[in-house]
């Protein structure tokens, strides 16, 4: 949106709302592009929101980079990344400690990492084993490659879970399912 826009919307003044926006830039959670030339003056500013890691982070690039780099060198793409994942995540589990002493805190104990990672899990009362993920860490990643980064938060999940003595079978995750989540089935827990 550009900034007048914006201040049309918030009734703010356009002053207020460009400090504002200049301020979102620099903590970068918007991007500023300029809008092509149409007649004279000057082409407006437009604004967009970000990921809190945007492309520009260090962080979210490399994730960018390698996830690009083995869905062109492997064989079998899906299969390297969730791999990778669960190595991860049974290092994850490793440095937390003893394991749980049941598949049900094994359960929560895996959610409660993600949440630590910075997924912001949502879990529904109605269905246990369905965990929606509110933000993912590698956003511009995962929209760029999913079938690598959200096959290694899947392998991270299984990880965990065998990490913790828990069965991992029946855990999935649909990238994107719906807007601003993923959906993450944890199996379901044995009751007694």
């Amino acid at each position: 949106m550009t900034l007048a826009a914006l201040a049309g919307m918030t009734t703010l003044h356009p002053n207020t709302v460009r400090e504002r926006l200049d301020a979102l830039v620099r903590a970068g959670l918007a991007a500023r592009t300029r809008e092509p030339p149409r007649g004279r003056g000057r082409p407006a500013w437009t604004y967009e929101a970000t990921s809190s890691l945007s492309e520009t982070s260090e962080y979210a690039a490399l994730a960018v980079v390698l996830s690009s780099t083995i869905a062109s060198s492997s064989a079998q793409p899906g299969t390297d990344a969730e791999r990778a994942g669960v190595d991860w995540g049974r290092d994850l589990a490793r440095r937390r400690g003893a394991a749980p002493a049941t598949a049900e805190s094994a359960r929560d104990r895996a959610v409660e990492l993600l949440d630590d990672l910075g997924f912001e899990p949502r879990q529904d009362p109605a269905a246990p084993s369905s965990v929606r993920l509110t933000r993912c860490p590698f956003l511009e990643a995962a929209r760029r490659n999913p079938h690598i980064v959200c096959n290694v938060h899947l392998g991270l999940l299984r990880g965990v879970l065998r990490e913790y003595g828990a069965d991992p079978t029946g855990s999935d995750l649909v990238p994107f399912a719906e807007q601003g989540a993923c959906v993450l089935t944890v199996p379901p827990v044995d009751q007694p």
